[in-house]
């Protein structure tokens, strides 16, 4: 039972519960620090014994330790991240390049393989007691939550395919209710999964699964909702985030004294600034090379007739070419009264702002998570770099922002879905508003009178 208290599986009803401090195992060893490379160790209060995984384990390539084993830990390191860097840099062009089918597979593997890092470290705690379920009903929740996402995206962006096919119509008819008993019954079993004297850890972990399928899951879907909007919307947002995460490295390796923030010792303010200038730079360079080109700057939209993804358009007013004139203090510097620009490069300084003012803050977060569970990586997936989640702490937060900038800022009401809605009404409904919209265009000069 003592054993049972101090992992914080005791039965909450429990009159001889220990205190915090002796729930924390003080005499539990140290584990390493987290990914940036923590010395000091938080206090062990309320913390779970978490045992030694594959994630705190070097899986580095033997071919590369050989071939780098002359140089300081520091430069090896260095070493490795660069050439693992510039082979994932590699990658990401390559599924660029096979278009927007590849891209949202891939947003689908990587939200796959962050759960699973977040919720194995759940596990590892929960599957010492032999209770029934956790991971069972995690990854039910998981299939839940995106058919419930990816079925709202089908019928947004595939709605002339919905109306073809009659199994898919019935399905995006009752999409909701469908959902809502997916989870109802996952919402039951965890209930009759329930053990006597582990009632409190059984609602931990249904907690972290939620917290989990809320952080990774609905950012996932918003990073497909971008791509929708316009394939630049997915790579700027993306691509500064990875220069950031570069810029603020190689400045904080050269130049580095001052330490910016406790979760993160070896991260410093020389990186901090030198990583947004560097990032603003790159993400107003990155946005006019990307602005000249239909092929990233149309919505990506389905077309019914070819069953195929088509990414044509009149650009919008955002990727045309205009011209600005210059504050005074400007035009006396730079001895230019006008600028041309597109406007997209203008909203590209607002993106890479936040993704090294605030998007940081989603890597200190993770930092802050790996500290509370003495772990270095989430996992070992990406030598140098840990886990796919370590990876993609920071992107997660910035498609949040981009969603929200993109809705506030830049998109207006779109006719292609309010045609597919009005496809769903019944004739007579559709008729009514035929000629509800006919007398209003009429009233308004934009059609002849009728005879």
């Amino acid at each position: 039972m003592t054993e049972l208290r101090r992992r914080g599986g005791g039965d909450p009803d429990s009159t001889d519960n220990i205190s915090d401090r002796e729930a924390g195992g003080d005499d539990r060893p140290d584990l390493p620090g987290d990914a940036e490379g923590e010395g000091d160790v938080d206090s062990k209060a309320d913390t779970p014994d978490v045992p030694l995984s594959t994630a705190d384990t070097d899986n580095t390539p033997e071919c590369l330790n050989k071939a780098l084993e002359g140089l300081p830990p520091r430069w090896k390191n260095y070493w490795i991240r660069g050439v693992l860097s510039l082979a994932m840099i590699s990658g990401f062009f390559l599924i660029i390049y096979m278009g927007p089918i590849a891209l949202i597979f891939v947003v689908m593997c990587v939200q796959i393989k962050c759960f699973q890092e977040i919720i194995t470290i759940g596990y590892r705690v929960y599957h010492s007691y032999h209770l029934p379920w956790f991971r069972t009903l995690s990854w039910y929740f998981l299939v839940c939550v995106n058919y419930f996402f990816y079925g709202e995206t089908v019928a947004d962006y595939f709605g002339a395919l919905v109306q073809r096919e009659e199994p898919l119509k019935f399905l995006a008819r009752y999409h909701r209710f469908i959902s809502f008993a997916l989870y109802l019954a996952g919402f039951c079993m965890f209930v009759l999964s329930l053990v006597k004297k582990h009632y409190r850890l059984q609602f931990y972990m249904f907690a972290w699964t939620h917290v989990t399928l809320l952080i990774v899951v609905t950012q996932s879907h918003l990073v497909i909702q971008n791509l929708f909007e316009g394939m630049i919307w997915f790579i700027v947002p993306i691509s500064i985030v990875i220069c950031n995460d570069i810029m603020a490295y190689l400045f904080g390796f050269f130049f580095g004294r001052t330490p910016l923030i406790k979760l993160s010792p070896k991260k410093t303010w020389e990186g901090f600034i030198g990583g947004y200038f560097g990032t603003v730079v790159f993400g107003f360079i990155l946005a006019f090379l990307l602005s000249q080109f239909q092929h990233f700057v149309c919505p990506v939209e389905f077309n019914s007739e070819t069953n195929s993804f088509a990414v044509e358009c009149e650009p919008s007013d955002i990727f045309v070419v205009q011209e600005y004139t210059l504050p005074a203090v400007l035009q006396n510097t730079l001895r230019w009264k006008t600028v041309n620009l597109y406007p997209f490069q203008i909203h590209s300084i607002f993106l890479s702002s936040f993704a090294s003012l605030i998007g940081p803050f989603g890597g200190f977060f993770a930092s802050g998570f790996k500290r509370a569970f003495k772990i270095k990586d989430f996992a070992n997936t990406i030598p140098g770099h840990g886990g796919i989640m370590d990876r993609f702490d920071c992107q997660y937060l910035m498609a949040t922002f981009v969603h929200v900038y993109i809705t506030s800022f830049i998109r207006g009401p779109n006719p292609s879905k309010v045609l597919q809605q009005l496809l769903k009404l019944q004739p007579e409904q559709q008729l009514n508003i035929f000629h509800s919209l006919h007398a209003h265009l009429r009233d308004r000069g934009m059609l002849a009178p009728e005879a």
